[in-house]
């Protein structure tokens, strides 16, 4: 049974970094695709970071230059490293993972909340 389990959300000022983690358990590692969204009240969920099994990663451009996914193979964990927050990165975080040859998500974790206050 997959299980993603975040952490490390908080509340910092503009300007701040905080660095997310995602503990997965119950597959493979490394042969999921795995990603990290964003959801703030109010707006539809967000995607926010991708890397595939190869360890290229994909950001879009509200993120790109501010925001690192990466992953620890020895401790199969998902890492978010985000610096330059401003408000507009308040949210609930959320991990995901994928079987890579398909398009959807399948596998989510509860959420992590990240709140950036100017």
């Amino acid at each position: 049974q997959v299980q993603l389990v975040e952490s490390g959300g908080g509340s910092v000022q503009a300007g701040g970094s905080l660095t997310l983690s995602c503990a997965a358990s119950g597959y493979p590692w490394g042969t999921y695709c795995m990603a990290w969204f964003r959801q703030a009240p109010a707006k539809e969920r967000e995607w926010v970071a991708t890397i595939l099994t190869n360890g290229r990663t994909n950001y879009p451009d509200s993120v790109k230059g501010r925001f690192t996914i990466s992953q620890d193979d020895a401790n199969h964990t998902l890492y978010l490293r985000m610096i330059s927050l401003n408000p507009d990165d308040t949210a609930m975080y959320y991990c995901a993972a994928r079987h890579c040859y398909l398009s959807k998500y399948d596998y989510w974790g509860q959420g992590t909340q990240v709140t950036v206050s100017s």
